[in-house]
């Protein structure tokens, strides 16, 4: 790769399996952040969110390129599945690439309620699809 590109690394869980697998191509990006530009993004699609889903929100994104370098994206694939994705500059050296899927482990892992809760209004209010019935 020329210098100044990224290499990007898409990841999700399996169905039974904590393992990670390249993700879709069509996504909405929900938020993200970047080490570059010190700098966070939430799309507007999603200004309905109560302020403090707002707040975790920023506080994973930031804090994930604070402590793996790069930058972080939630996005939500076409079957409306929160998905995670990294991307570093190829001169990024210091960018934790084994970190960064631990990392990931760990936010699916902490806050499922959040994240689940965060796929129903996806689901919901954006897509205007039925509440599933657990």
């Amino acid at each position: 790769m020329a210098s100044g590109e990224e290499r990007e690394s898409r990841m999700t869980p399996q169905e039974d399996s904590e393992e990670t697998r390249p993700v879709a191509e069509e996504t909405v990006t929900l938020c993200g952040a970047s080490s570059y530009e010190q700098k966070y993004y939430l799309n507007p699609l999603f200004s309905r969110l109560p302020d403090d889903m707002k707040d975790q929100l920023k506080v994973i994104c930031v804090l994930f390129t604070e402590e793996i370098g790069g930058s972080f994206f939630m996005e939500f694939d076409e079957h409306a599945k929160l998905q995670f994705r990294t991307m570093a500059r190829e001169s990024d050296y210091n960018y934790d690439e084994i970190g960064a899927a631990l990392m990931i482990k760990e936010i699916r892992k902490s806050r499922e309620p959040f994240l689940a809760s965060l796929e129903m209004f996806y689901r919901v209010l954006i897509l205007g699809l039925p509440m599933e019935e657990e």
